[in-house]
């Protein structure tokens, strides 16, 4: 089938979870919300970040990941995904490399099973909050040095993980190279979440004219944090087309049609109308006011 006459329409959920430091029993739930979501008609399911184990103890966490090779959520979800013939998007999992240090990588897995695209995330959430919370993920995990983006049947997918969501060049970058929905899975804390969750994946999606579908943690952890949950979808112009209204774990289902992504990019082609410029130092004076005598 032509692109031209291919059909954009598909539907799409959010798996919202409360990952613990039982990496067994987050696939257990994992699968629960996965099958839940494709009994309702899902096509594509998206799981959080941290998926695997959510924990904040360095110690605990190595002492239960392994390499991607022998990941037992990416075998079992990838058995999910064969099994329900469905696209699988784990939001991301903890991964083992070489040394003494991990991978945030998020897992596009196809209907046959088959990994389709990884991605690690690129921005590190290293911050001291006002609450007393202070997180270091440059400690333990290892930043990935590339946007992906991935061909699904209906659309290009950017993909993208949690504290992304601040960094709007990287979502443009991924919307110019073709991406008509993007990715934002996340275990985003409480405190941050209630502040800025919903503008931000709202923003995201304005400005690049694109779809944003974006499965979180939520409520309160065994490592005694707590994230926001408030799982979304929006659409092109920031509509809200599916949304978790709180913090517990639960599936959020939503069509979108992708076609949508290109009607809102001809009405506001900020895509097409970004332009590169220079940047003068602050000292300088402005060219206009000097042209014009000051």
């Amino acid at each position: 089938m032509t692109m031209a006459g291919k059909d954009k329409r598909f539907v799409v959920a959010c798996a919202q979870m409360r990952s613990g430091k039982d990496v067994m029993a987050n696939v257990d739930a994992a699968a629960r919300l996965i099958r839940e979501a494709a009994d309702g008609g899902a096509q594509y399911v998206q799981t959080p970040e941290m998926t695997n184990i959510l924990v904040r103890s360095r110690e605990e966490l190595f002492a239960q990941i392994v390499p991607e090779g022998a990941c037992p959520t990416l075998t079992a979800l990838q058995e999910i995904a064969r099994a329900l013939k469905v696209f699988v998007h784990i939001g991301s999992l903890a991964v083992r490399l070489d040394g003494d240090r991990a991978a945030n990588r998020s897992f596009v897995i196809d209907p046959d099973g088959e990994v389709v695209a990884r991605y690690d995330k690129i921005h590190m959430f290293d911050v001291d909050l006002a609450n007393g919370e202070s997180w270091r993920e440059s400690q333990t995990y290892r930043p990935g040095e590339s946007a992906v983006g991935v061909d699904l049947p209906w659309g290009r997918l950017g993909l993208t993980i949690c504290y992304d969501v601040r960094f709007p060049t990287l979502h443009r970058a991924l919307a110019e190279n073709g991406a008509e929905v993007l990715a934002g899975p996340a275990a985003f804390t409480k405190q941050t979440g209630e502040a800025h969750w919903h503008v931000l994946l709202r923003s995201r999606a304005i400005e690049t004219g694109s779809f944003v579908i974006a499965a979180a943690q939520g409520g309160r952890h065994e490592d005694g944090r707590d994230t926001y949950g408030h799982s979304l979808i929006v659409d092109p112009w920031g509509k809200i087309l599916g949304e978790i209204d709180g913090a517990e774990p639960g599936v959020t289902l939503a069509e979108i049609d992708l076609s949508e992504s290109a009607a809102a990019r001809r009405k506001i082609p900020a895509l097409e109308n970004g332009r590169r410029f220079s940047l003068l130092p602050a000292s300088s004076e402005p060219t206009l006011l000097r042209e014009a005598g000051g």
